[in-house]
């Protein structure tokens, strides 16, 4: 038996929709409470504020593009060597039904690199998670902590360059083949930093 959403889920789920369609540049409680059929009090009610509200509706837009799931599924598939994994993973970031979504976290990226005490969360979870998460499957693959976190920073900022790139030009065959480059060179340097793991 599926469970009927909350009041709060259901206007989550309608701010997405109102934020992937609209952005959020010039969003303002009022346009995004009228858009969805509430009123601004019930929105803070169960928000907080309009900068919580848009880091959840954006976590809710993040949750439709299913292809974006499956970034650290082949990351962390330990049964595969890293240039398979690194290549579906970005084959999976950069799934054309991913585009909205991408728009929409550049915007909110560029707010919160400008009030990063507004975004806290986003930054976060932005800045850190993805990190973290390839640095675990390096040091699991048998890199070393130092290493392996240095080189997973390098690949999440290759990977924000590259959906950056991919929006601004839209040249998916070219960006394909210098991320392809790019992802042997790191292969590289992650054997050389102790990744023993096949390759």
């Amino acid at each position: 038996m599926v469970e009927a959403m909350t009041e709060r889920e259901r206007l989550r789920s309608l701010v997405a929709d109102y934020c992937v369609e609209r952005g959020v540049a010039d969003l303002t409680l009022r346009s995004v409470a009228q858009g969805v059929g509430s009123n601004n009090r019930m929105l803070l009610y169960y928000f907080g504020t309009k900068e919580s509200l848009i880091v959840e509706a954006l976590g809710e837009a993040m949750s439709r593009f299913s292809q974006f799931e499956g970034v650290f599924a082949a990351i962390e598939d330990e049964s595969r060597g890293l240039t398979a994994r690194l290549l579906d993973a970005w084959k999976a970031i950069s799934a054309p039904t991913n585009l909205p979504y991408l728009r929409l976290f550049f915007e909110v990226f560029g707010l919160a690199s400008q009030y990063p005490d507004r975004f806290g969360s986003f930054v976060e979870t932005v800045g850190n998670e993805w990190t973290e998460r390839v640095s675990r499957a390096l040091t699991r693959g048998g890199t070393a902590k130092p290493q392996a976190r240095l080189l997973a920073r390098q690949i999440v900022a290759l990977w924000r360059g590259m959906q950056f790139d991919l929006i601004a030009s839209g040249k998916r065959t070219s960006i394909n083949r210098a991320y392809d480059d790019a992802v042997e060179g790191f292969v590289e340097r992650a054997a050389s930093a102790g990744y023993s793991a096949a390759l």
